[in-house]
C-alpha cells in the first residue's frame, strides 16, 4: 500500500467520523463551516470573511471589520474577541489584559490556521465558560493575511503537500512571499499590518502555518522566537513558557517537536532557525513581542492538521492567561533592558558548541534507487518508526555587533526610508535649518550581491564598511531620529548597514553604489601626473600595488582611477553611506522642528 493510497484511506474514516460529530451538534444561528461540512475543505477568503461578519451579528463579544487594503484590491480584516465587547487596546491594557495577535495564511496554501480559527473564535463567543483563559486575553485575528493568493486558488501548486482539496497560492498578488517583507514593505498587505500591529502592539504573536520538509510521526511542530536574539528579562521568560506548551500538547494527544529544519534526515539533528526581522516572529521580536510560528506537517490529514492547529491555540492561551502578569512584566523589563544598552548584536551564526536534545518521533530513512534518475533517493519507511532522542541545535552566537548612537541622522531625500519609519511609529523630528555637526558616517567598503532577485530585491550580503568621525553641514529638511525610544532594535537593524535585513541590504541605498561622474583618460593624464608630484606618499602607494598586482601593472586606466580616488576629483558620495550616526544629540538641539 503506498503512502498515498495510506492517506487517502484513513482521510475517509476520519471525514466519516468528523461529520458524524458536527452534524450532531447543528448550530442555527450562523451558516457551515466549509471545513466543517467537508474537513478536507478549507474556507475561500470570502467565506471566511461572510462567516466572521455573520458570527459578529450574533455576538457582542467579537468583531469583524476591514482593516486597510491588500495588493489584491480587497480589504485585510480584523476580527477581534474580547470577553467585554472591548475593542480599544489602551482600555483593555488598563484592564490588564493580554493582546494576542494571530496571523493566519500569509502563506494562501498552508490554510489550516483559517479554519481553525474560524471555529476556535466562534467556540470562544458562544461558549465562553468553556474557555477560562478569555478574562485574561484579548484575541485578534487576521482571518487571511495573503488574501491576493488565497484568491488565487487551485488544488496542484503544493505538490509536497496531502489536502485539503483546494487552496491558495504562496505568492500575493504582486507574487510576493509575504514572510519575507515584514521589513522591506513592498506589499500594501505588509504596510496595513505594520499599521494594524502597532495599533495593537500585541504581547504575544501566533503564526499559522504548514512545514515542508522531512517525513515523521509528529502533526505539529513549532518556531517559537530565537530566544538568543531576545533581551535577557525576555528570552529567559520564553525558554520558561515553552515547556508547558509542550506538556500541553502531549496532553491533548499532539506530541510537539521543534520546527524540523534539517541538514540530512531527523535522526542527524534539528538545526535551530533564525528568524530574522523579515520573518513575522523576527519583525515582532524588534519590538518585544515573543512568538509562535505553528508548523502542521503537510502529509497529515488536513482534519489532523486543522484539529492540531486548533488545539495548539487553545494550549497557547490557556497558557499565557496563567503568565499574564509575567509576561507583561518580562517586556516592561525587555523594553528597559534594550533602552539601556550600549552594544546590539546584528548578525548571528549557529553556536556549535551549546546543543540541546529532544524527544523525536521518526521513520526509517532509506535510499534506493530512483525510478526516475536511477540514483539513489531519500524516503521514509512510516512501517518502520523510531523514537528517541535527537541533537537540537537550537543556539545562536552574536558575529556582529554595534554601539548605540545617540540618534540617526537621515536625508530628507531618502523618503522610501522615512515612510517606512513612519509607519512603524518611529518618533523622528526635521531639521528646520542648516547646522554643523559631528557625527559617524559609513563608508561601504564591499559586499556580495545575490546573482539572482530574490523577493523583488538583488540583496546584498557580507557587507563591510568603514567608519570615520566627520565635521559636516546638515541641511534643512533632513530628519533626526533619536535612539531614545521604544523602536531602538528596529532602527539597530534596519539602519546599520552590516545588519543582514538592513535596507540597505534589501537595496534601499543602492543609487549611492553607481559614481555619477569620472574622467576620460586623455584629459586626465596630466591632472594624474601633477597629484603624484605632489603627492609623494601616493605615488609610493602606486608602485607598491603595481608591484603586487600583475594585472594592475599592465592597465593604464586602472592606475589612473587608483589615482584619482585619492584625488579631490573623486565624488565624496560614492559608497557613503548617507545615514549619519550622531554621537551627541546636542549637536543638534535648536534645529528641529516641533
Amino acid at each position: 500500500m503506498t503512502v498515498h493510497t495510506l492517506h487517502t484511506l484513513l482521510l475517509s474514516v476520519f471525514i466519516l467520523t468528523y461529520t458524524c460529530r458536527i452534524n450532531a451538534q447543528p448550530n442555527s444561528v450562523l451558516p457551515d463551516i466549509p471545513f466543517e461540512r467537508n474537513p478536507n475543505s478549507t474556507a475561500t477568503w470570502n467565506e471566511a470573511i461572510t462567516y466572521y461578519t455573520k458570527l459578529s451579528e450574533v455576538t457582542k463579544s467579537f468583531t469583524c471589520s476591514p482593516f486597510g487594503t491588500t495588493d489584491s484590491g480587497h480589504p485585510l480584516h480584523e476580527a477581534v474577541f474580547s470577553i467585554d465587547g472591548d475593542t480599544d487596546p489602551a482600555s483593555l491594557r488598563k484592564k490588564g489584559r493580554l493582546i494576542v495577535l494571530v496571523l493566519n495564511a500569509i502563506h494562501a496554501g498552508e490554510p489550516c490556521g483559517v479554519d481553525a480559527s474560524m471555529m476556535l473564535l466562534r467556540d470562544c463567543a458562544l461558549r465562553p465558560d468553556d474557555f477560562p483563559w478569555v478574562q485574561d486575553v484579548a484575541l485578534v485575528v487576521i482571518p487571511v493575511y495573503n488574501v491576493g493568493g488565497a484568491l488565487n486558488r487551485n488544488s496542484d501548486s503544493r505538490v509536497n503537500q496531502f489536502g485539503p482539496e483546494s487552496y491558495g497560492f504562496r505568492g500575493n498578488a504582486k507574487n510576493l512571499d509575504l514572510n519575507r517583507d515584514f521589513i522591506k514593505c513592498d506589499s500594501k498587505n505588509a504596510e496595513t499590518f505594520t499599521q494594524l500591529f502597532h495599533k495593537w502592539q500585541p504581547d504575544f504573536l501566533i503564526d499559522n502555518h504548514t512545514s515542508n520538509g522531512a517525513d515523521y510521526a509528529h502533526t505539529m511542530t513549532l518556531l517559537a522566537t530565537q530566544t538568543d536574539k531576545l533581551t535577557p528579562p525576555l528570552g529567559d521568560w520564553l525558554t520558561r513558557f515553552l515547556p508547558s506548551v509542550y506538556a500541553g500538547m502531549d496532553s491533548a494527544g499532539w506530541p510537539l517537536t521543534p520546527y524540523v529544519n534539517v541538514s540530512t534526515t531527523p535522526d542527524a539533528g534539528i538545526n535551530g532557525f533564525l528568524d530574522l526581522p523579515r520573518y513575522s516572529t523576527g519583525y515582532a521580536s524588534l519590538f518585544h513581542t515573543p512568538g509562535i510560528m505553528a508548523e502542521a506537517h503537510m502529509l497529515k490529514p488536513y482534519p489532523d492538521r486543522v484539529q492540531s492547529a486548533y488545539d495548539l491555540m487553545q494550549v497557547i492561551l490557556s497558557h499565557l492567561a496563567e503568565q499574564k502578569s509575567e509576561l507583561h512584566d518580562a517586556r516592561k523589563k525587555a523594553l528597559a533592558y534594550s533602552l539601556k544598552q550600549d552594544t546590539f548584536a546584528i548578525d548571528w551564526v549557529p553556536d556549535s558548541a551549546r546543543v540541546d536534545s529532544v524527544l523525536f518521533l521518526g521513520y526509517e530513512a532509506t535510499y534506493t534507487p530512483s525510478r526516475v534518475s536511477g540514483l539513489p533517493r531519500l524516503s521514509y519507511d512510516r512501517a518502520k518508526p523510531w523514537t528517541r532522542k535527537i541533537p537540537y541545535f537550537r543556539y545562536f552566537t552574536n558575529s556582529r555587533s554595534v554601539t548605540k548612537p545617540s540618534g540617526w541622522l537621515i536625508p530628507g531625500a531618502w523618503d522610501a526610508v522615512l515612510e517606512r519609519l513612519h509607519l512603524n511609529g518611529i518618533r523622528m523630528e526635521q531639521l528646520n535649518q542648516d547646522h554643523i555637526i559631528t557625527a559617524e558616517r559609513y563608508r561601504i567598503e564591499d559586499f556580495s550581491t545575490l546573482p539572482a532577485p530574490w523577493e523583488g530585491h538583488y540583496q546584498h550580503r557580507n557587507v563591510v564598511v568603514s567608519v570615520d568621525t566627520v565635521e559636516l553641514q546638515a541641511k534643512k529638511g533632513d530628519v533626526f531620529v533619536t535612539a531614545d525610544q521604544p523602536g531602538l532594535r528596529y532602527l539597530i537593524e534596519t539602519l546599520e548597514p552590516q545588519a543582514p535585513d538592513s535596507w540597505f541590504c534589501w537595496n534601499f541605498f543602492d543609487p549611492i553604489l553607481s559614481q555619477k561622474e569620472y574622467f576620460s583618460a586623455y584629459v586626465f593624464e596630466d591632472a594624474a601626473s601633477n597629484i603624484l608630484e605632489a603627492n609623494p606618499a601616493l605615488r609610493e602607494a602606486l608602485e607598491q600595488k603595481k608591484a603586487e598586482d600583475p594585472s594592475f601593472r599592465q592597465s593604464s586606466r586602472a592606475q589612473l582611477d587608483f589615482i584619482y580616488k585619492q584625488s579631490v576629483h573623486y565624488e565624496q558620495t560614492h559608497r557613503a553611506y548617507p545615514v549619519l550616526r550622531v554621537l551627541d544629540a546636542s549637536d543638534i538641539e535648536g534645529s528641529q522642528g516641533r
